[in-house]
């Protein structure tokens, strides 16, 4: 995946939501995930459908139950790292 297919599944706050609770290192539901993001489950499971096609994380059917967490170390550095920058990063000028 390019670095701006990556930026937009990332650019969104309930994609975004979801992976920072992922950063726990356990895996999830969906239905946690959606609770935690104040979202909807067929809201949540469209945004988690687009984060498994794009690789950021990796899903695990048991019974009617679907647990996600984050693909693996690389991901989870990543998004630690796009924290620790956007932490530091100074605020975007003002319009004009």
């Amino acid at each position: 995946m390019s670095l701006a297919g990556i930026a937009g599944l990332l650019a969104d706050r309930t994609r975004a939501a979801f992976c920072l609770a992922l950063l726990d290192g356990r895996a999830w539901t969906a239905g946690e995930l959606a609770r935690h993001a104040g979202v909807s489950p067929s809201t949540a499971s469209e945004h988690l459908s687009r984060l498994v096609a794009g690789g950021l994380l990796a899903e695990e059917r048991q019974g009617r139950h679907r647990y996600l967490r984050l693909a693996g170390p690389d991901t989870a550095t990543m998004i630690e790292d796009l924290c620790a920058y956007a932490a530091g990063a100074p605020d975007a000028p003002g319009p004009g």
